[in-house]
């Protein structure tokens, strides 16, 4: 028997080679890695921007139920949630439009790493299950009103706390950074909404009061 021998050798990568991958592997980084982070964060303020669009139609939809009224404007024993609201129990509020709604994951922004969203608006169901804000002054027949947006604010640069919120309008709001990144979103009476960064905000705060009877504040926002 004739043994045969190979004339291949196994050849190591060079060093230009190795300099060459590990470039690659850097310009991968570099320039891929953060468009794949900002693709993902443009679908966290979509998915948010269709939560509070559906939000909008459940109470345009409750309220046309209930004499063109929202919730927070209707008694108890008429199915609303008016003299029932205060610091931590804005679920309550919420609780009323559960069968024009129907999913309580729509109360959750996925951008929102300090709260979870519910299976349900029973058992379990609160204030941690909710990202969304709600202007208790908001009426149907003002549709340039805000009504509800995004629960990571800063009023006069501090973080607004859960509870009753009186915003004038000489305040200062802004968004904090930690959910859309400078960037927040807020649905109106009329059903649509906006995006509004930096002093965009304060403009929709303003214009939200425009030409609207209120007490002293310009919004009366029930933080969860």
């Amino acid at each position: 028997m004739k043994l045969r021998f190979s004339h291949q050798q196994n050849q190591a990568l060079t060093l230009t080679e190795v300099l060459v991958v590990i470039a690659v592997v850097i310009f991968l980084i570099v320039f891929l890695l953060p468009a794949i982070v900002a693709s993902k964060q443009k679908a966290r303020r979509i998915a948010c921007a269709n939560n509070l669009k559906e939000i909008g139609i459940a109470f345009r939809i409750w309220e046309g139920d209930h004499e063109d009224k929202y919730p927070m404007a209707v008694s108890v024993t008429n199915g609303g949630a008016m003299g029932m609201i205060g610091a931590s129990n804005a679920y309550v509020l919420w609780q009323t439009i559960s069968n024009q709604l129907r999913f309580p994951k729509s109360l959750w922004c996925p951008a929102d790493t300090n709260t979870f969203p519910a299976t349900n608006f029973s058992a379990g169901f609160s204030d941690a299950n909710i990202s969304y804000f709600l202007n208790l002054y908001a009426d149907e027949m003002y549709p340039q009103m805000i009504i509800d947006g995004d629960d990571n604010l800063l009023v006069d640069g501090k973080r607004v706390q859960p509870g009753i919120l009186n915003l004038w309008t000489n305040s200062s709001v802004a968004w904090t950074k930690d959910r859309h990144h400078g960037v927040g979103i807020i649905g109106m009476a009329d059903g649509h909404v906006e995006q509004p960064a930096g002093k965009g905000l304060n403009s929709a705060v303003v214009s939200s009061t425009s030409g609207v009877p209120t007490n002293n504040a310009a919004n009366r926002w029930l933080i969860p």
